[in-house]
């Protein structure tokens, strides 16, 4: 299963700060509200706000970042979000420890955390793209997306046992902890990283050069999403992607409901179905490598793109008892071991058709737009249950799915095969030339 050499000491730096703050996020998965219900007495209006509006106005608030990321060396980027998340994290257990903590300190972490987690995955993306070689990206992304599912198989449970144990904000210390040793990972990657070519000197505001520059930095704003809707396949993998997210995400309230309302299921129940599958996110992760070695990127996108589509509908025939646990349990593990062979090869291809002096750009535009996509299309789903039911809105989510291969590309231009392309400058010991 999957790729066992070395990457590279700056790639096995990256990869160990992302895995420590992977770690960390999960477990604080469902931290806020959490902290909104056991610390803050929250009802369930303002723990819907805190879900829906942090993460919503996150993402507006990432929009200007992108073109920020993209002219600033990348590592200080990651270094800094790392910082700032860990920062905001730090002042809750401090506020609650000293019983000053608010729902709106809160909000604006919640806001704050999305925001930067979105600079971070720019500036990452781009790292990735500058550290690693072409024909290596996606046996790099496959051991992210490795790690990505590890962190959601171990840490949710574990976070909630230790909440159990030691309170609501426990989880929220180690996420910061996390972050914190996710800068010190990045800064221990060695070397000096070439500064990003700047668009143009500053001019005064009210000068015609100042115009200009303002007019630059608008067009900078949306140059993500231009480049996305131009590039024929990597627009078509943006939408499909996008159509995909909001549709499997938009389900996973209603199957909530489905589950522990209607058929009756024990909560360790729940959290079993939706626990076990995701060591089919590891199985399909580690399988990338392997499958575009023996036949290429273009053909596993589009075979695990239509297999990840083929299973959702099926939890819409979920019953009660043992049988409809098992059939959640098979339905999820299929799906995500598809999306797990997909996304390590979608990482890769969406690198290589992107330039290296737009990567930032174009992965915010990409995060930005999914999270509202999937954040619009949950709502709207939440609206065909409450007119029908969770059943029936489970299964036109299934169906409309089905379609969604429809949007893969089709064609995909060669990998081309280059030398090792580095980003950074290596050290060079006085007296050497």
């Amino acid at each position: 299963m999957g790729e066992r050499r070395s990457l590279g000491r700056a790639f096995g730096w990256l990869w160990a700060s992302y895995s420590v703050s992977a770690m960390g996020t999960g477990l604080a998965f469902g931290a806020f509200p959490l902290i909104a219900i056991l610390a803050l007495d929250a009802g369930p209006a303002r723990v819907s706000v805190l879900a829906a509006v942090g993460p919503a106005v996150g993402a507006l608030v990432a929009v200007p970042l992108g073109p920020w990321v993209e002219f600033h060396r990348k590592r200080s980027v990651m270094i800094a979000t790392g910082l700032v998340r860990c920062a905001a994290l730090a002042s809750l257990s401090v506020a609650f420890a000293l019983g000053v903590l608010g729902f709106a300190q809160l909000l604006a972490v919640s806001v704050v955390v999305a925001a930067a987690e979105i600079a971070f995955r720019a500036a990452g993306g781009a790292c990735l793209k500058a550290i690693v070689p072409s024909d290596d990206l996606v046996a790099a992304g496959a051991r992210l997306e490795a790690t990505t599912w590890s962190a959601t198989v171990l840490g949710p449970p574990l976070g909630t046992a230790a909440v159990g144990v030691f309170g609501p904000v426990v989880t929220v210390v180690a996420d910061a902890v996390g972050h914190l040793l996710s800068a010190v990972g990045i800064r221990a990657m060695g070397g000096r990283e070439r500064p990003p070519e700047r668009p143009g000197p500053t001019a005064p505001l009210g000068s015609a050069d100042g115009r200009e520059g303002r007019r630059r930095w608008v067009g900078d704003l949306f140059d993500g999403w231009r480049f996305l809707l131009a590039e024929p396949s990597l627009r078509r993998l943006f939408l499909n992607t996008l159509a995909v997210n909001g549709l499997v995400m938009s389900t996973a309230p209603l199957l909530t409901v489905l589950m522990l309302g209607d058929l009756g299921f024990a909560p360790w129940q729940y959290g079993l179905a939706f626990g076990v599958p995701c060591a089919g996110g590891l199985v399909g992760a580690w399988s990338a490598p392997r499958l575009v070695r023996r036949w290429d990127r273009r053909t596993v996108l589009l075979a695990a793109g239509t297999a990840r589509a083929c299973w959702l509908v099926g939890l819409a025939a979920v019953g009660p008892g043992t049988a409809g646990l098992v059939l959640v349990i098979a339905v999820e593990f299929a799906m995500i071991t598809c999306m797990g062979a997909f996304n390590p090869v979608l990482t890769a291809v969406r690198l290589e058709l992107t330039p290296a002096d737009r990567v930032a750009r174009v992965l915010t535009a990409w995060s930005v737009t999914g999270k509202a996509t999937t954040a619009a299309v949950t709502a709207l789903w939440g609206l065909l249950a409450a007119v029908t039911d969770a059943r029936t809105a489970i299964a036109a989510a299934g169906v409309l799915l089905l379609a969604t291969p429809l949007l893969l590309p089709r064609t995909l231009a060669p990998t081309p095969r280059r030398p090792r392309r580095c980003a950074v400058l290596p050290r060079v010991r006085a007296g050497r030339r």
